[in-house]
């Protein structure tokens, strides 16, 4: 183990881990590697690989698992050396039934280098420092969508990929999973980051320090000593389900300065950049789950041309995963952008411009705060500036910063959309759709002096907006042409629910008294097609309705299917053309039936 790491001016210190050393193996050869050695499945002659591997007493393992397919199947770790490790890259990539052969510098937290800050005098209530829970354009609004069904993350499950975590911290533990992959280390820079990335997301609403974006959500946590950052990323990913979030707040020294560390983290990139951390971030969002990274603290534009050359040791079909043209990875990477100048009575620019230590280009999908994040543990690697003392469970700071502080507010949000979502009945946003979302809602970037909004790091989240666009709108009256009674509706735990469609839209009535839900489906069995269903308010997360039900149009057709359902599936409009050939309807509307 490398001695303990100190960049720039902060003067805090973490210890470095592991460098990795990876092996892609070729696709033809079917390589198979255990501790006995290596075997082709396909026949093919390795026993050069297998004979320099045990003169140099090396071993191959499998990144992700023994028995995976390509891509997955192709990546190996080296066991067994920590010197030489270029060297052997080299030698290793000229042997047969080898692609290519790589070392990974060892990743880092992309917290940002600064120096001490200064404590308020009275930090009573740590919630109003907060600022990125306030309304948009300062904040996200997070405080507007907790009072949504689901706005707290209810449902969600986050994991946030580090090194470190005080998961017995005093405003954490009641949503806590624990650790689902790897080993923490013993550091106390590691913990404090680790510990302030997942407050942002989930610290106890109405606990005796912080506030999470999400307070709802269950946060685990995936340690990446011991078995690397690819690894980590894929098993944090396998124990969740579509439209949950991995939280990558990591980065790497990149080609810039010769994948050298710096002091002042210049030339970091985010972890996309290597082909295993690729590979396993899409194999992720292929998944479903929303893989939110940071952009990295290297003040890089993803852009350059840099970047289009492929470094040596990179499989021949390595292509530039910044390049929009290129493959992408699916994953949501954000920028650091100012807070509101005057937060915490500090200035770093104009409100939402780009941190120059921000890495920036068409890359990057959205900005969080960069500075000032106020959350659970301690600042660097010491006890908490704002709440300190000899008890670590009871440290808060109010100078979390970088692009990992910037992507836990970004997950954070992105987890509380989850939840809204879950509670109307809504499917989950895909990767895809979480990405264009940001990228299309928002409170927009702008301009500080010699960092003009050209260098994108995009826009600010905004709940309100987002919501606005992904859910259906109240109506005043209507007629509801199809109905979905949810007795166990999703997420568990929340109330019977009626589904209806109104207006071109699914709308919830949460929570109907039986003498609604009785007319509702007295209506749509009597088939009275067409009637009003004035004095109903139906919305995508909520509704109150009054004693006049609505009532029936046409079931047939494209329906929803609500997470959790068992409803039958509604036909599509060329069933109901088929069913009316078949004397099954008359007229223009068919009666309405409850679905089984």
């Amino acid at each position: 183990m490398a001695d303990r790491h100190r960049p720039g001016a902060g003067g805090f210190s973490y210890l470095p881990l592991d460098r990795e050393l990876i092996v892609v193996a070729r696709a033809q050869a079917r390589l198979r590697a255990d501790p006995s050695g290596v075997r082709s499945e396909a026949g093919a002659d390795l026993r050069a690989l297998d004979a320099f591997l045990a003169d140099e007493r090396l071993t191959l393992e499998p990144l992700f698992g023994a028995g995976r397919t390509p891509p997955l199947g192709l990546f190996h770790r080296v066991r067994g050396t920590d010197r030489r490790q270029e060297e052997i890259a080299a030698r290793l990539t000229a042997l047969p039934g080898v692609e290519a052969a790589y070392v990974k510098p060892s990743a880092m937290p992309a917290r940002a280098p600064g120096g001490p800050v200064e404590p308020p005098s009275d930090p009573i209530d740590l919630t109003q420092r907060q600022g990125f829970l306030d309304p948009a354009p300062a904040g996200v609004d997070a405080r507007w969508a907790w009072t949504l069904p689901g706005g707290t993350g209810e449902g969600v499950r986050v994991v946030d990929v580090g090194a470190a975590w005080r998961l017995g911290h005093e405003n954490l533990g009641h949503q806590l999973a624990g650790i689902v992959a790897g080993t923490p280390v013993a550091d106390l820079a590691w913990r404090n980051h680790g510990t302030n990335a997942i407050g942002v997301v989930c610290g106890d609403r109405g606990g005796p320090g912080t506030t999470g974006l999400a307070p709802g959500a269950h946060v685990g946590a995936a340690s990446f000593h011991g078995i690397g950052t690819a690894a980590a990323i894929h098993q944090a990913a396998a124990r969740l389900s579509p439209g949950d979030v991995v939280l990558v707040g990591l980065h790497r020294p990149g080609p810039r300065f010769g994948y050298r560390d710096r002091d002042d983290q210049r030339g970091c990139v985010p972890l996309e950049w290597w082909p295993d951390d690729f590979a396993a971030i899409r194999h992720a969002t292929a998944n479903g789950v929303l893989v939110v990274a940071a952009a990295g603290n290297g003040a890089e534009c993803l852009d350059d041309v840099l970047y289009r050359e492929r470094p040596d040791g990179f499989p021949a079909w390595w292509d530039n995963p910044f390049d929009a043209r290129g493959p992408s990875s699916g994953a949501v990477v954000v920028g650091a952008g100012a807070p509101p100048p005057g937060t915490h009575g500090r200035d770093h620019g104009p409100d939402r411009s780009r941190l120059a230590f921000s890495c920036f280009g068409t890359r990057v999908d959205a900005q969080g705060w960069g500075h000032e994040v106020t959350t659970t543990g301690g600042h660097w690697d010491g006890p908490g500036d704002l709440r300190g003392g000899p008890e670590e469970d009871a440290w808060y700071t109010d100078a979390f910063r970088g692009t990992s502080a910037a992507a836990a507010v970004v997950g954070g949000a992105l987890a509380s959309v989850q939840g809204v979502l879950g509670a109307a009945g809504l499917p989950p946003l895909t990767p895809r759709r979480a990405r264009e979302l940001l990228r299309t809602t928002g409170s927009p970037q702008r301009d500080a002096p010699g960092r003009p909004a050209a260098q994108r790091i995009g826009d600010r989240p905004d709940l309100r907006a987002a919501l606005a666009r992904l859910l259906p709108g109240p109506v005043g009256s209507g007629v509801a042409e199809r109905l979905r009674d949810e007795l166990m509706p999703y997420p568990p735990g929340s109330g019977p629910r009626l589904r209806l469609y109104v207006a071109g839209a699914w709308r919830g009535l949460e929570r109907p008294g039986p003498d609604v839900r009785h007319a509702v489906h007295a209506a749509f069995a009597g088939g009275r097609a067409g009637a009003s269903a004035s004095g109903t308010r139906a919305t995508g997360s909520s509704a109150s309705s009054s004693t006049t039900p609505p009532t029936a149009g046409d079931p047939a057709g494209p329906g929803l299917r609500p997470a959790g359902s068992r409803g039958r599936r509604a036909r599509r409009p060329r069933d109901r053309r088929r069913s009316r050939r078949r004397g099954r309807c008359s007229g223009t509307r068919c009666p309405a039936r409850s679905p089984r």
